[in-house]
């Protein structure tokens, strides 16, 4: 595709939505693109690790719904990145799910997953009585426990129950919320699923934006070169409309700016990032939308202590039979919030990684490292009765006390209206102005309507704001 016109476009973030918008202008012929990184390395939350021998993700873990409907798992199987069992059309095929783990806690993970679907009921629904996700889910368990767990003894049921408060946690995780008492249901309903079973990039993720990096022109991408203002609807004669003003002072003209940074990240710093300030509608949408905290703990071992095959170990605590996601004191049991714990597959070594939400999991980031190591190596004492078990190594992630994040991804507070998300996403000017189109785009998972929390939907939203840029410029007629 020819472009009739050789504007020059500034990409704020090599993230992978950065990266998707810049390579895709770059194919369409746009000569004059940029991109400026605030850290020195691409990939933004995107971030391969290691704990000793072990490739470990500390940002973005999974390949969500890997399909062809995927444009993600595409882009991963074509550059040789996937694993085999991956690529089977048998794998493509399923809807996502997680094999159950012990048979004893089947009934309430059962019970947890069947509430969960039941949630699939407020699809396209404009309203509900309902004040949360977590509302509903714990009022359909009290009644569904009630009238079936009618046979069980009461100490199993209440430990059941108990198995569902671990559960919930869990989902706390999946959607970097405090609790699911926040979580908006009609909101929560407007995420879509992709079939397939999540799966991994076994050499880690940044192996996809290194070879993403391989293929755009050297030289496109300024790293260590933090925005402090991006000045759009210049009216002083300037040739360009927007003018990006670095911290490092330096001031770059361009015709067009595609902004990727983070919600976290915009939510604190909006009110200084541009001038004029952002229209009120839109500045209102980007206070009201949330963006949650979810972080790892990865855990080393000289030797495993659970069974093999095990996949994923739930830690049930015997008095939350009241279906509990936070804790009642932070300082002193934020580590309860941690309450699933996923084996990470590797022939050299024994890794488990914990998942922690909320305001527990922000707290744990400033955690002194000898207090996290006694606080993870005391729960595994007390879980296992095997006093020793001793952690080799441990690495957390930061996620919130991160200053380019302030945060892991978005989710769908109380309150959220697809009128907010469309705000999000709406180009600087918005509609009804007589300025020069198109100044500033906005993308990255927190605009996608319905892949948000994914690197899919990072991914899909560069490539939506590059079309924009593209249509704009490509002859019509």
């Amino acid at each position: 595709m020819a472009v009739n016109a050789d504007p020059s476009v500034v990409v704020i973030g090599c993230g992978i939505a950065g990266i998707a918008a810049a390579g895709k202008l770059v194919k369409a012929g746009f000569r004059n693109v940029r991109i400026l990184e605030a850290t020195a390395r691409s990939g933004g939350r995107i971030q391969t690790g290691r704990l000793g021998d072990t490739v470990v993700e500390i940002g973005a873990s999974y390949i969500h719904g890997p399909s062809e409907e995927n444009p993600l798992f595409r882009l991963a199987r074509d550059r040789g990145l996937l694993p085999p069992e991956a690529l089977t059309a048998e794998n493509q095929a399923v809807a996502m799910g997680r094999k159950l783990s012990s048979e004893r806690m089947n009934p309430a993970l059962e019970m947890f997953i069947e509430v969960l679907d039941a949630t699939s009921q407020f699809v396209n629904k404009k309203e509900t009585t309902w004040a949360s996700v977590g509302h509903f889910m714990r009022s359909e368990i009290e009644q569904r426990t009630a009238e079936r767990w009618t046979g069980k003894d009461a100490t199993t049921k209440a430990l059941l129950r108990c198995a569902i408060s671990a559960r919930m946690k869990e989902e706390c995780s999946a959607n970097a919320a405090c609790t699911m008492n926040e979580v908006d249901l009609l909101g929560f309903q407007t995420y879509k699923h992709l079939c397939g079973i999540d799966c991994m990039i076994p050499g880690g993720y940044e192996g996809l934006i290194g070879r993403l990096m391989s293929e755009l022109p050297t030289e496109l991408v300024s790293y260590n070169r933090p925005v402090r203002c991006v000045h759009w609807n210049n009216t002083d004669k300037r040739e360009t409309a927007v003018m990006v003003e670095c911290h490092d002072g330096e001031a770059i003209a361009a015709d067009h700016v595609v902004l990727t940074v983070p919600l976290g990240y915009l939510k604190r710093n909006h009110s200084t990032l541009f001038s004029p300030p952002l229209p009120g509608v839109k500045s209102l949408s980007i206070q009201t939308q949330a963006f949650g905290t979810c972080n790892k703990i990865f855990m080393e071992f000289d030797s495993p202590w659970w069974d093999t095959g095990i996949e994923v170990i739930y830690f049930v605590w015997e008095d939350e039979e009241d279906i509990v996601d936070q804790v009642t004191d932070i300082s002193k049991f934020w580590i309860r919030k941690m309450s699933i714990f996923t084996v990470i597959k590797s022939s050299e070594s024994h890794v488990l990684c914990g998942w922690i939400s909320g305001h527990e999991s922000e707290y744990m980031e400033s955690v002194p490292e000898d207090d996290l190591r006694s606080s993870i190596t005391e729960l595994i004492h007390r879980f296992t009765g095997n006093p020793q078990i001793i952690p080799r190594r441990i690495l957390r992630t930061q996620w919130f006390h991160d200053p380019w994040t302030y945060g892991s991804f978005f989710n769908t507070a109380v309150g959220f209206s697809e009128k907010d998300m469309e705000n999000m996403m709406a180009p600087l000017p918005m509609e009804g102005s007589h300025s020069q189109p198109l100044q500033v785009l906005f993308a990255g998972e927190a605009t996608h309507p319905h892949y948000f929390s994914t690197v899919h939907g990072a991914l899909l939203t560069g490539w939506r704001e590059a079309d924009r840029l593209i249509s704009h410029y490509t002859p019509r007629g």
